[in-house]
């Protein structure tokens, strides 16, 4: 049996007789690989963009609990309490609002005042873009949407700090007047949460308590102890006839979605991989040709067929491993540029940097052993052939 080091001398032989054609079918099967790289890059890019706006941790052990269009149940404190009641469940965090007016360096104009606690910033994933959400100890602050800065035609850095007064607007209970209830107090704007569809407020929960009588609320987070409880709990509070959703379960579809998205890319990158393997197995098929002779030589002097096979199929695996390593730069290094390019145009044009391409690490060392393993397919049957030569027909080969 041939030893290790003398198959490895022999398999890396092309490198010294037939360096041009062994480099340039290596470089083949890295186009290959590099394209499906770039394209299930972009994949998980695009995956990355969509799920890094979320929070994770107790925002996906929270369910939004939403009174339902007809009315017909509403989130009132009695229902908190029957909230809280439920087995696993283990907060509660209402949240309510009212179309108010506000005013701001003497400019008025039309937003949804909404009250809540910290808490609820908390289990609904709300991170401010600029500035701090309020605490417990704050009954004066208040956090806007990015709608309202353009509203007034201002940026994060300016209205941080600035103090507004609002006037709500709240429905009469068993009637359609409506009651004008100017706020009190003046309002200092501390955080700003980064939403440009919506143009929104947030005070404390407990201002608008301490001024009215809230009828009811628009929506509650219910935090339940574990993931598995979620789907248990969501089914008590539909049956009560409330809207319900999951945060963990969008994940859970995105997730699926994205994965597809993946393959269909995968595919389209597979055509030009199919190309490359087609290319390096004409490679291999030629090189048998050529060197059909000294494989003759190699039998009468004792190599057995399995020498001969594992030689060629040595040498097939390398140019495959090479290919892969040759693919994942290109690939990885043509995702960069991109991402870079790109960057460098959004922060010009005012815009947020983001990573188009994402490469994960486990994904590109699949890559480098799946290109391995291509190679040694691409080689099999070049292999198989080559260890069934008759040796003195070998020889007379020319």
């Amino acid at each position: 049996m041939m030893r290790i080091q003398d198959t490895l001398k022999l398999a890396t032989r092309m490198f010294r007789t037939r360096p041009m054609r062994t480099w340039l079918t290596i470089l083949g099967i890295g186009v290959g690989i590099a394209a499906v790289v770039i394209l299930v890059g972009l994949g998980y890019g695009l995956q990355n963009i969509l799920l890094e706006k979320i929070v994770f941790g107790e925002a996906m052990l929270s369910l939004n609990v939403m009174t339902p269009p007809s009315r017909v149940v509403v989130i009132n404190d009695a229902e908190l309490e029957n909230f809280r009641k439920i087995e696993n469940v283990v907060d509660v965090a209402p949240m309510v609002g009212f179309t108010a007016q506000v005013t701001f360096d003497n400019l008025n104009a039309s937003l949804m005042l909404q009250g809540a606690s910290p808490k609820y910033f908390r289990y609904a994933g709300v991170v401010p873009l600029a500035g701090e959400l309020f605490t417990d100890e704050e009954n004066d602050s208040v956090v806007v949407s990015s709608a309202v800065l353009k509203l007034f035609s201002l940026e994060a850095e300016q209205i941080l700090g600035q103090t507004v007064k609002f006037t709500a607007f709240i429905p009469m209970s068993g009637s359609e007047d409506i009651q004008e209830l100017p706020l009190p107090k003046t309002y200092r704007i501390k955080g700003v949460i980064e939403d440009d569809a919506s143009i929104f407020a947030y005070i404390p929960l407990s201002e608008f308590t301490a001024n009215f009588a809230i009828p009811y609320y628009d929506k509650v987070r219910v935090k339940v102890a574990s993931r598995e409880f979620l789907d248990i709990v969501e089914e008590i509070i539909l049956g009560k006839g409330f809207v319900v959703t999951a945060l963990s379960k969008t994940v859970d579809q995105a997730n699926k979605i994205f994965r597809g998205v993946q393959v269909v890319l995968a595919l389209f990158g597979g055509i030009a991989l199919i190309v490359s393997a087609i290319g390096m197995f004409n490679t291999m098929t030629v090189t048998l040709l050529e060197r059909t002779k000294e494989i003759g030589i190699m039998r009468t002097i004792g190599g057995s067929p399995f020498d001969i096979k594992v030689m060629f199929l040595t040498e097939s695996v390398l140019m495959g491993f090479l290919g892969g390593l040759s693919g994942i730069a290109i690939g990885v290094g043509s995702g960069l540029l991109i991402n870079f390019s790109l960057n460098m145009v959004a922060l010009r044009m005012g815009g947020t940097a983001i990573a188009l391409f994402k490469f994960p690490l486990f994904f590109l060392i699949f890559i480098a052993v799946f290109s391995g393993i291509l190679g040694g397919l691409t080689g099999l049957f070049p292999s198989k052939r080559a260890a069934s030569l008759n040796p003195l027909d070998a020889i007379r080969y020319s």
